[in-house]
């Protein structure tokens, strides 16, 4: 009887220790540059759809990134969601990501996406030049490269060398044109600033309004935003900025992405990656970009009203896992320019 009854107790014990790990298998730690009020309505349709329970963490992007390097494979972090190719081409070297390979990502578009599946591009912005209604012909804009022309002297406002965004966007030019052209327009545009770099590009666009300057360079969503801002000083001068496509006669307008991966340290990784395929779905996808003012990466998703305003344009079609062969280049040339 006592050798039934221990069996019996092991028995129960193994059960509850299944039952409590399929408890905690129903689960997916989050680690998300995206405010939660702006991702949480996505993550309750993946909840409700699928029982898994999502665990949000948000940030500053680049303290995300810092925070899973730190935590090494202690870090509770499934998926990262984050900005720009530049820093999921950053958390691959790093280590802190391992690749997926999924027929249900497999639509999205293979120069959105780490060629050997270690990030996936979930909403692609562009990075273009927004100009003075009132102070700027629009006849006159044309190239990223005309920019850095003398017609322009003093009055341009774009951020810091140190910002990623702007690191993409020189290196997708050392890709198409070169790195001597690349090294001449970024010495053109420190010429041709109006003021030193300072702030982020919601910034550089009330410049322009505030008349501090009749040209920016900035991400498309960061004027959706200022055009659907609850402050009325955003909405003003959003009102007063135009957009522009460049390059629309050569290789297209710049595009970087917002993307989803999969950490090394995921110890829910079924569930994460039904959360990558969730997201990267045709109706997530619109909500998504909906919700950001972003463009969908799937070619047959809806825009949303706003980010329809912006007109439509010819894309860039550089291979953004490509970008990684020229950052280093990048951040030499800005050194050498002097932008600061």
């Amino acid at each position: 009887m006592k050798r039934i009854f221990l069996a019996l107790v092991i028995c129960l014990a193994i059960f509850a220790q299944d039952m409590n790990a399929n408890a905690s298998s129903k689960e997916v730690n989050v680690y998300s540059y995206r405010k939660k009020h702006l991702i949480k309505p996505i993550l309750q349709g993946f909840t409700e759809k699928t029982g898994i329970k999502v665990n949000l963490i948000t940030g500053k992007a680049d303290a995300l990134f810092e925070r899973i390097k730190a935590e090494g494979k202690n870090s509770p972090a499934d998926i990262l969601l984050t900005t720009d190719a530049g820093r999921l081409v950053r958390a691959k070297k790093a280590g802190i990501l391992q690749a997926v390979q999924s027929k249900e990502l497999d639509h999205i578009p293979s120069q959105y996406n780490d060629d050997e599946g270690y990030w996936y591009g979930l909403s692609k912005r562009a990075r273009v030049i927004f100009y003075a209604k009132d102070r700027v012909d629009v006849k006159d804009l044309s190239t990223y490269e005309d920019l850095a022309s003398d017609k322009w002297k003093n009055k341009i406002c774009i951020r810091s060398s140190s910002n990623v965004y702007n690191q993409s966007l020189l290196s997708s030019i050392i890709a198409n044109e070169g790195t001597e052209k690349a090294k001449k327009w970024a010495q053109g545009i420190v010429q041709n600033m109006a003021r030193k770099p300072q702030g982020g590009d919601r910034d550089q666009l009330r410049a322009i309004a505030a008349g501090q300057c009749d040209i920016a360079v900035a991400n498309t969503y960061y004027y959706g935003s200022m055009i659907e801002s609850s402050k009325k000083s955003d909405q003003e001068a959003a009102q007063k900025v135009g957009i522009f496509w460049p390059n629309q006669a050569d290789r297209g307008a710049h595009i970087n992405v917002s993307g989803v991966a999969l950490t090394k340290s995921s110890k829910n990784k079924e569930n994460a990656i039904k959360l990558m395929e969730y997201l990267a779905s045709k109706d997530v996808q619109a909500k998504y970009a909906e919700l950001v003012y972003e463009y969908p990466v799937i070619a047959d998703v809806e825009l949303s009203p706003v980010v329809k305003s912006f007109g439509s344009f010819k894309a860039d079609n550089l291979d953004l896992s490509k970008l990684a062969n020229h950052y280093i280049g990048a951040l030499k040339i800005f050194d050498e320019v002097k932008w600061k």
